[in-house]
């Protein structure tokens, strides 16, 4: 028999653990890019396996938004991403814009630049990865490793 008191208890457990659970949401994201780009599918993908809700906006170049957030050509990808003040560019793997939202550093985001085989988004159907890096990207266009896979 339950008694009231383990009513109350499991109640309240549940009340306290609500909270919670709702503050883990990851912030909204949204992703720029191009009708015509197909492997920002693919990481579009990944990024909501994640628990991310992707808001998608397609526009016909995504230049102009990499100068408007400070993001040099040569770190540029085909996709750039704002979430929680920063901004992902590229083929940024979920773990790692979890890590920037959760330490939240003095940057402007972080990037995988160029399209590195394995990196989310850019699977290949034999396996094949190639290592790369993920890049804080800092103003003034300085960079510093964030995180290496592969």
């Amino acid at each position: 028999m339950i008694s009231r008191r383990h009513l109350l208890a499991a109640a309240a457990a549940a009340a306290l653990a609500a909270p919670s659970a709702r503050a883990a949401a990851p912030p909204p994201l949204t992703v720029y890019k191009t009708a015509s780009c197909g492997c920002c599918g693919g990481w579009i993908t990944a990024m909501t396996r994640a628990g991310y809700r992707p808001k998608v906006v397609v526009v016909d170049d995504v230049t102009p938004l990499n100068k408007r957030y400070g993001v040099p050509f040569e770190l540029s990808s085909c996709h750039l991403t704002t979430i929680g003040g920063y901004v992902a560019v590229g083929h940024v793997p979920p773990a790692d814009v979890g890590r920037l939202l959760k330490e939240r550093p003095k940057a402007l985001g972080i990037t995988v630049p160029g399209m590195p085989l394995g990196s989310p988004g850019m699977e290949t159907p034999d396996g094949r990865k190639e290592p790369y890096q993920t890049l804080l990207l800092l103003p003034g266009g300085k960079t510093r490793v964030f995180a290496r896979h592969g």
